[in-house]
Parts: C-alpha cells; sequence; structure tokens
C-alpha cells in the first residue's frame, strides 16, 4: 500500500480556543504532531482549517492544504485537502492523525496502515488501549470499544463504541481517535449522510459500522496524551523536552 498522513486541524474549538497553536516547550502544538508523524517514515500534510495553521507548518518546512473552516468534520476535511495533494489517487490509504496529540507515537500511524495491508477485510483501521484506570468505565467522554478480541490477539474487528457504561465488570477498552482508511472507503464516508447511531452517541465512526464498512482495531500499550481543554495542555507543557513515545504491542 502507499499511505498518506493528514492531520485535520481548525483554530476553532470551544475548550481551548486556537488550540493547534498552543506553545508547547516553544512549538506550536501542530507542529509537534507534524513531526511526530514524519518520524513514521510516511509522507505527511496538515489539513489546515485556517491560515495561520497552514503558515506554522510551512514555517518548518512541511506541507499543509487551506481546507473549508466550515467542513463539519476531520474526516470531511482530509477528504478535502486529498483532491488537492493527490487528485490522480496515488495514495491508496489515507491515515487521519490527530492534531491535539503532540506526543504520539510514530507507531501509531505505521499500526494503522499495517493492519490495513494485513486484513483485507479491513476497511477502516483504528486504535485501542486499555483503560487508564475503573472511572473510564463510567466516563461518557471515554468512547469505549467493543471488539472481537480474544485472549492474547492484537488486533480485532470492532462491534460497537459507545459513551455509555458497559454491562460486566470486565475492564473496557478506551478507543483512541486514529483512523487509518482504504481510499475508497474514506470516500463512501464523506459521502454519506450522519446516520441515526451517529447522531444519538455523537461518534462518527458509528456511521461507518451502520454503512456496512469494517472497521478493524489493533491494540496499543497507553493511550497517548490528548490536549482537549486547560489541564491537558499544563500536563503537555510538562512533558515538552524529554517526553518518551507510546509503545506499540507486540
Amino acid at each position: 500500500m502507499n499511505p498518506l498522513i493528514l492531520i485535520p486541524a481548525r483554530m476553532a474549538a470551544t475548550r481551548l480556543p486556537d488550540k493547534p497553536l498552543a506553545d508547547i516547550g516553544g512549538k506550536p502544538m501542530i507542529v509537534r504532531a507534524y513531526e511526530q508523524a514524519a518520524l513514521s517514515g510516511l509522507p505527511v500534510a496538515v489539513a489546515a482549517g485556517d491560515r495561520d495553521i497552514v503558515a506554522a507548518i510551512e514555517a518548518i518546512g512541511g506541507v499543509a492544504v487551506l481546507t473549508d473552516p466550515d467542513l463539519p468534520s476531520g474526516s470531511d476535511r482530509i477528504r478535502a485537502a486529498l483532491e488537492v495533494l493527490d487528485p490522480d489517487g496515488r495514495h491508496d490509504a489515507i491515515i487521519n492523525l490527530q492534531g491535539d496529540m503532540p506526543f504520539a507515537d510514530p507507531g501509531l500511524a505505521t499500526a494503522c496502515a499495517a493492519l490495513l495491508h494485513g486484513e483485507p477485510a479491513c476497511d477502516i483501521a483504528t486504535l485501542i488501549a486499555p483503560e487508564a484506570d475503573a472511572s473510564d468505565r463510567t466516563n461518557p467522554d471515554v468512547v469505549k470499544a467493543v471488539v472481537a478480541l480474544s485472549d492474547g490477539q492484537h488486533h480485532g474487528r470492532a462491534l460497537y463504541f459507545t459513551r455509555s457504561t458497559l454491562f460486566g465488570d470486565a475492564p473496557v477498552w478506551r478507543h483512541i481517535g486514529l483512523y487509518g482508511y482504504r481510499r475508497a472507503a474514506l470516500e463512501r464516508f464523506c459521502a454519506a449522510t450522519p446516520s441515526p447511531l451517529e447522531r444519538r452517541e455523537k461518534l462518527e465512526q458509528l456511521r461507518a459500522l451502520e454503512m456496512g464498512l469494517q472497521i478493524w482495531a489493533a491494540v496499543i500499550a497507553e493511550a497517548p496524551l490528548s490536549v482537549d481543554n486547560p489541564d491537558d495542555l499544563a500536563a503537555a507543557r510538562a512533558l515538552a523536552g524529554g517526553h518518551e513515545g507510546i509503545g506499540i504491542r507486540d
């Protein structure tokens, strides 16, 4: 396969305004996310909703595409950027990384690409991690993945995603919002309207499941830090300058 990493980013964030340009150890957050992604060895670009984001990436010699700021989702943003960057369809796998994960291990992108390559039935690849603590089970902000996964397996087919508390006292899998799309699946997904379950749970991956697309999930050891609010930003600044990436399970 010929993967391309695209990082959607826009300035409009209610809990943390101007989040992509937030300073973390002397670098804008989106620059850190870009540089981490580039360590994977795969080509990388930012699908930006604002000119200031484009300027920040171009200042380090990176690639960024300005997209309509009113696009409804990150998936729509990467599709718009893809039409500019690769109109001839050379890249058949698109890895959607998040710009608010400034320390995400570059192996996360390659894990998604490997899952697309190794599982012919997989339309969309994603990642899951063990719960951080028992409070994750009842926290609606923690998206839980229900995955067909036997003991000892490190990837399996995702059956559902939910914000609700799952029945039983067993640990849960946290969903990590990174995706790898086969190009045709991305085109189908973005062409479809939001589905009933997607609107109910406010989780766009449920649209893919309702469409009959198969989502497969690979297990990683620990969820990377995601910067969603001022406390997360403070934690990211504390990590800057000497962090270690999150590893992939063998």
